[in-house]
């Protein structure tokens, strides 16, 4: 199936917020392609266009099954738009791997953002909605967000990966700002700052 049919005729879920346990476990493999699967991803790419991110995982809608939706730039700005299931994530080693420390933020700890040093580089491998094999090579951002992505799918939020005094800035940010995002949010928008 066209990746297109599927960014279209979704509704909206409120996204999971970090601290729910779906959030913090490893998922389920995706292993029945069907409607009810397809059904899930167009609510996905609904929910991720209406909260303005770049990438949402399963767990981000509070379904603990290994997929996740992404439109996102890579380091060239060419748009890259799909689904994977299942998703493995392949990184450069020794020589080969360039860390860029750059903003990181989620869509499940809205208004946070703190730098993250990741490589610039990811091939993630899985499968389609129909269960065809998949393989996207990611750069910039697009790279950044297949890793944050599966990390999801393996139960890890990027603040784990950040040390303690910048996780702890990183939720302060987020205290901060939390007003302005409704418990239902992006199903009611966030609010106007005042």
């Amino acid at each position: 199936m066209d990746v297109t049919e599927l960014m279209t005729g979704g509704s909206l879920l409120p996204i999971t917020r970090w601290g729910t346990p779906v959030m913090h476990a490893p998922t389920r493999r995706v292993e029945s392609f069907d409607d009810e699967l397809r059904t899930l991803v167009r609510d996905m790419f609904a929910t991720m266009e209406a909260a303005r991110g770049v990438g949402l995982a399963a767990t981000q809608v509070g379904v603990d099954l290994a997929v996740f939706v992404y439109d996102c730039p890579d380091a060239n700005d060419v748009f890259h738009r799909g689904v994977v299931c299942n998703p493995v994530v392949a990184l450069p080693a020794g020589d080969a791997r360039q860390l860029v420390s750059e903003d990181e933020g989620c869509l499940s700890l809205p208004g946070g953002y703190q730098p993250l040093a990741r490589p610039d580089f990811a091939v993630c491998t899985g499968v389609d909605v129909d269960g065809n094999p998949v393989r996207v090579e990611g750069t910039g951002t697009l790279a950044r967000c297949l890793q944050h992505e599966t990390d999801h799918l393996n139960g890890i939020v990027f603040g784990d990966r950040l040390s303690n005094r910048v996780r702890r800035k990183l939720y302060s940010q987020a205290e901060e700002l939390a007003h302005l995002y409704p418990a239902d949010w992006p199903v009611s928008p966030k609010q106007r700052p005042e």
